[in-house]
């Protein structure tokens, strides 16, 4: 597995994989939430931040990791990859040229809130809506540098 900076003409297959990855982990989205929420990720999310790739030996993205600075936006896999190390290979990845990172997690998707715990990240606190206003609480993460 090869990480690398993301291109433009992976941006198609990022949302498939932010799209498989939604319906499989994110059960409290209703069908209606998620289509509203693909523009917006296709439109200003993916393009706000820094994004770094996954890819098989094909070069054909697998996963994804976006950041503003030392701040995890999103951390998406596609669910047929699930459960071979993407997403600790990508936080290790980025890690080493942050030291230091944090992590807005929904509370909702436990099976991403035990992930981060398990890589070390301790909750410093908790939101009752997301960054959009909406009912689905957050919990605010935080890896120390050396953790």
């Amino acid at each position: 597995m090869l990480i690398r900076q993301r291109i433009a003409a992976d941006n198609p297959r990022l949302l498939d994989i932010w799209l498989g990855a939604v319906r499989a982990t994110h059960h409290f989205l209703q069908p209606a939430d998620i289509d509203g929420l693909l523009p917006q990720v296709r439109d200003l999310y993916l393009p706000a931040v820094e994004v770094w790739v996954a890819v098989d030996a094909d070069d054909c993205p697998q996963g994804f990791i976006g950041l503003n600075d030392t701040h995890v936006e999103m951390l998406f896999i596609d669910p047929d990859s699930r459960g071979r190390g993407l997403g600790r290979a990508l936080l290790d990845f980025v890690r080493e040229s942050r030291g230091t990172l944090s992590v807005d997690v929904n509370e909702q998707n436990p099976q991403a809130v035990g992930f981060y715990l398990h890589y070390g990240f301790a909750q410093t606190g908790r939101s009752p809506h997301d960054g959009e206003g909406r009912p689905f609480p957050l919990l605010h993460m935080n890896l120390p540098a050396g953790a």
